[in-house]
């Protein structure tokens, strides 16, 4: 048996961590230089602390591993569609979904379309890395071909990949919060819903106004050119999309990501030798690099030279220095210690939603994994939840937006490095853009409020249909929000 040892004082973790942010934030903002640096250093910030606390060098050591273990599925998939861009670059795959994109959606709805098309497509799938690696990479390129800032589309292509995930019976989000909850699917997604919709249906209209506004804007000349350019230069047909289509089909039939995502760069590969000419050497080529395109059009110049494994080294390097920092909090107890300063606070059903959703931010913040947060969060929160006699159903509904909306937030977590490579916009230039995350969260805060204020919850009969009942204070465990 291992020996216990003792958690760390609130002024040690206090330090530790004041430590790291500031080597994030200065790195970053002030010296220019990677955040994943300010990972690696922190590394043994907290290694520091762990010999401190008595835990030997090879036990943290092992700790780290175990984490960048876990997170592996994830590295594997980043790398499965770096593969897949570079050949579906290649083959004419992206480059003539953008053509035909530029050519039917109008200027002035786009990102209201880009919001429903990648809403449309998680949902579907399950997944909203899949759907951000397929529908989304389509998205940006039309969106910069018609003159949309990367960062506007980005949040778009975002509200709508966490709104499907996050409602996805398929989702693997879902499922993990709903059964470290224990909570059954449907109920955790019918839980969700009220809100879910109602924020959904306000960044609908957000993104629509701003998109108007954008309309006297759109240059026809210059979008004719783009469309003429990747005429010249790939041989565009209706084919295009026959890869996407197929590779969306295999997800929505719950196959493994990695070796679907995989097999979509295999059909990449098939179009460029089949339908651009390419050499074969040229086209496997692809699956890691593709050669920079010197064009006098700067949109071609990026859009042709994007993709491929070699693309995504850094944020693999990121995932991997995140992963282990996140599993190291965890093993010297800093996170735990956190949870349980909060228990105090809370008092309230208010509270109780306010503690898990920081809970859950916490999570991806220092776990730098959504895995990690949906796992943390029912685990340190469930003892309250039940002290509280509160729902199990309004814990996974907070850790949730807690967990998966907030995911793509932080710089070096598992979704905002995969994000960052996929769309090719920082986090922090996206980040006021995930409009949906924002207004989900800031909804179930103010719902949460509103009923501890007035004493009553609304609560869901067998059938689904809403009722309203007193609560003192909080939900009876046989209701659900």
């Amino acid at each position: 048996m291992s020996k216990k040892r003792p958690l760390p004082t609130p002024l040690q973790a206090l330090a530790v961590l004041t430590v790291f942010l500031s080597m994030a934030c200065s790195f970053t903002v002030f010296l220019d230089l990677p955040v994943l640096l300010a990972l690696f250093f922190g590394w043994f910030v907290i290694m520091t602390l762990g010999l401190k606390l008595g835990y030997r060098y090879r036990e943290l050591e092992e700790a780290a591993a175990f984490g960048v273990f876990e997170g592996m599925p994830a590295l594997l998939i980043l790398f499965a569609v770096g593969a897949m861009t570079g050949s579906w670059i290649a083959g004419g795959i992206v480059p003539g979904i953008i053509y035909y994109g530029l050519a039917t959606i109008a200027p002035s709805l786009f990102l209201p379309t880009a919001l429903l098309i990648c809403s449309i497509t998680a949902l579907c799938t399950g997944t909203s890395w899949g759907a951000a690696g397929t529908a989304g990479i389509a998205m940006m390129g039309i969106g910069d071909g018609l003159g949309i800032p990367p960062a506007l589309t980005a949040g778009a292509v975002l509200s709508g990949v966490y709104f499907g995930d996050k409602l996805s019976p398929l989702s693997d989000s879902v499922l993990l919060a709903s059964s470290m909850s224990d909570v059954e699917i449907r109920a955790h997604i019918q839980g969700m819903l009220p809100i879910s919709l109602m924020a959904y249906i306000i960044t609908l209209v957000l993104f629509t106004i701003t998109s108007l506004s954008y309309s006297g804007q759109h240059d026809l000349a210059h979008i004719n050119e783009i469309m003429m350019l990747l005429k010249q230069r790939f041989d565009i047909s209706l084919l295009c999309f026959v890869p996407p289509g197929v590779i969306l089909i295999l997800l929505a039939l719950r196959q493994p990501a990695f070796p679907v995502i995989t097999f979509g760069g295999l059909l990449g590969i098939t179009w460029a030798v089949l339908l651009q000419g390419n050499t074969p050497i040229e086209s496997l080529h692809s699956i890691w690099a593709v050669p920079y395109v010197d064009s006098d059009h700067s949109f071609i110049s990026n859009l042709l030279s994007r993709g491929g494994m070699e693309s995504i080294m850094t944020s693999v390097a990121m995932i991997i220095f995140g992963l282990g920092f996140g599993s190291l909090l965890v093993k010297v107890g800093v996170v735990q210690l956190l949870a349980g300063k909060l228990e105090s606070y809370i008092t309230n059903e208010s509270r109780l939603t306010n503690c898990t959703l920081l809970t859950a931010f916490l999570g991806n913040l220092l776990g730098s994994a959504m895995y990690v947060s949906l796992i943390l969060t029912p685990k340190l929160m469930v003892k309250t939840y039940d002290q509280q006699k509160a729902d199990r159903r309004l814990l996974s509904r907070n850790t949730e937006f807690g967990g998966t909306l907030t995911s793509g937030m932080v710089p070096w977590s598992d979704n905002g490095t995969y994000m960052t490579g996929v769309l090719g916009v920082a986090t922090l230039s996206y980040l006021p853009f995930m409009w949906l995350s924002w207004i989900s969260i800031i909804l179930a805060v103010g719902v949460s409020w509103t009923r501890t204020r007035a004493g009553k919850t609304t609560t869901f009969t067998k059938d689904g249909r809403s009722q309203h009942a007193q609560s003192n204070p909080l939900l009876a465990r046989d209701q659900t929000l």
